[in-house]
């Protein structure tokens, strides 16, 4: 196992970049997995990453160094905390990120059945929180515009907990051309929809589309959908839009298993 211990080492460098550049990931086609939760549900998904990285605290970890003995043929290299804590953007050191390539998107419109359309979703945690609650609905697919955060970055990654390496994930999208193209019904949550998502019939092939936090949907979008409004007895203007897409995606699930 080879030991890192200089900021200036080529390969740490390539870390660094990898850790804050969206663009180095796009270029390069890698990411980093930071903790061993997110390195299980990456194996759980049938592949292995191309490096391992750990600290020393990490080797006496049971979760970490069961992991590591699933890679004997993984490269496995050793940071310093302080080289370690600068990859990773965690209060407390995971103890081990993962290299790997970005899994690529194979299944196309005409074939998923159950997915979500996402339209310029900004906030990683909204994002990543979407990506959870399709993978945990039984979602095949997630369609996100150009205008949406990196579906890799470390916060996203985070906060879909291992959802990326369960669903086929198509990002750059144009989302009219995806709407043109699907067979089956694409959904809406619109404030201004008159049809209750409660009586909306979801099931056979269907999709929802979720907007911008702030915007949502587009006009030429929106016209593409059927509108249904959630309804919210309470008194508050408008729910956050990762809760609207998990309430939409669990009141299909719901549907669907009747």
């Amino acid at each position: 196992m080879k030991h890192i211990t200089s900021p200036d080492n080529p390969f740490y460098k390539e870390l660094g970049k990898l850790a804050a550049s969206a663009r180095q990931r796009g270029k390069t086609g890698q990411t980093l997995l930071d903790g061993a939760h997110l390195l299980a549900a990456y194996l759980a998904s049938g592949n292995v990453p191309q490096h391992l990285v750990v600290t020393a605290a990490a080797q006496l970890d049971p979760e970490i160094t069961s992991l590591l003995e699933k890679l004997p043929q993984v490269p496995l290299m050793q940071l310093d905390d302080a080289l370690f804590a600068r990859l990773s953007d965690l209060k407390s050191l995971s103890g081990v990120l993962a290299l790997i390539a970005l899994p690529q998107a194979e299944m196309r419109v005409a074939q998923t059945n159950f997915c979500l359309l996402l339209e310029n979703i900004q906030d990683p945690g909204n994002l990543g929180s979407m990506l959870r609650s399709a993978a945990a609905a039984g979602c095949d697919a997630v369609f996100m515009s150009r205008g949406c955060a990196d579906a890799w970055s470390p916060k996203v990654l985070r906060a879909a907990m291992g959802g990326h390496f369960v669903l086929h994930l198509h990002e750059h999208a144009d989302l009219l051309d995806v709407a043109s193209q699907y067979a089956g019904t694409i959904f809406a949550a619109s404030l201004s929809a008159s049809t209750s998502l409660y009586a909306s019939r979801l099931n056979g092939k269907i999709a929802f589309a979720i907007g911008n936090e702030g915007a949502g949907l587009s006009q030429d979008l929106l016209g593409k959908t059927m509108p249904i409004t959630i309804p919210m007895p309470g008194n508050v203007e408008s729910l956050n839009a990762a809760a609207a897409a998990a309430i939409c995606l669990f009141e299909a699930v719901r549907q669907r298993s009747q």
